[in-house]
């Protein structure tokens, strides 16, 4: 097959690597970090980068979106002529750890705690990904209810909620990536500023299996031809398709 992965620069190096051990074909190109700092804009420069993909002489099998929900950012993104593959994942935190169910054993409690990585140390900007209100556009409750329904709106805001007893940071160290020592780079930043360091191990599989072309449904959802994508808020799928 050949494959057009679309994902954030955070993965620069993991998509790299997994790409390079990819039976297919796999053309790159990422987004800038900070555009998921307002989810409208990076949603505009992932579907400018999918119609590039189908204007081009490529004759791409699938589209591949290295992101996760990200704050809304995906929401009613549409390939017209090849079908797009996204991980069901709440953000690039769950890619980082490999799956959704490790970032509901990890993040329940408060999905809001701050992480890092190698693409947030070595890429522009601050060294840690925190959740805003500007993510989800500063919607109000009642505007989530009236859009989403009651339940799924309690969900949207336990989400966003920042506990301010947790002063953690949280590293996710990708042992292909230990060598480089941004574990080390991490704390000292995340002491400096007073936070409380946890490292926890990552894991490439949602990665490989993506730019592998290994894509069952508990995993990632593929939104055909003329369909986009929609989300579920939920612990399970995340992410739809209508």
């Amino acid at each position: 097959m050949q494959l057009k992965m679309i994902s954030c620069e955070v993965f620069a190096r993991e998509a790299n690597y997994c790409a390079s051990l990819s039976p297919h074909v796999v053309d790159l190109a990422f987004t800038k970090k900070d555009a998921h700092n307002h989810s409208p804009t990076l949603r505009a420069i992932i579907q400018d980068h999918i119609d590039e993909a189908a204007r081009s002489e490529s004759s791409y099998d699938a589209i591949l979106l290295g992101f996760g929900l990200c704050g809304n950012s995906i929401l009613g993104i549409t390939a017209p002529d090849v079908p797009l593959v996204v991980p069901r994942a709440h953000d690039c935190c769950s890619i980082c750890l490999g799956s959704r169910k490790r970032f509901e054993e990890e993040f329940r409690d408060n999905p809001s705690t701050p992480f890092s990585s190698a693409g947030y140390i070595e890429r522009g900007g601050s060294y840690l990904h925190e959740s805003s209100m500007d993510e989800t556009g500063g919607a109000t409750y009642q505007e989530y209810v009236e859009k989403y329904g009651e339940e799924n709106a309690r969900y949207i805001m336990d989400a966003m909620k920042v506990e301010g007893s947790d002063n953690r940071l949280i590293y996710i160290d990708v042992p292909e990536f230990s060598h480089l020592g941004y574990a080390e780079r991490c704390k000292q930043q995340a002491e400096a500023d007073g936070r409380e360091f946890v490292s926890l191990d990552g894991d490439l599989r949602l990665i490989k299996m993506l730019t592998a072309g290994e894509w069952p449904d508990e995993e990632f959802q593929t939104v055909e031809p003329g369909e986009s994508i929609t989300a579920t808020y939920d612990w399970d799928r995340i992410i739809a398709a209508e």
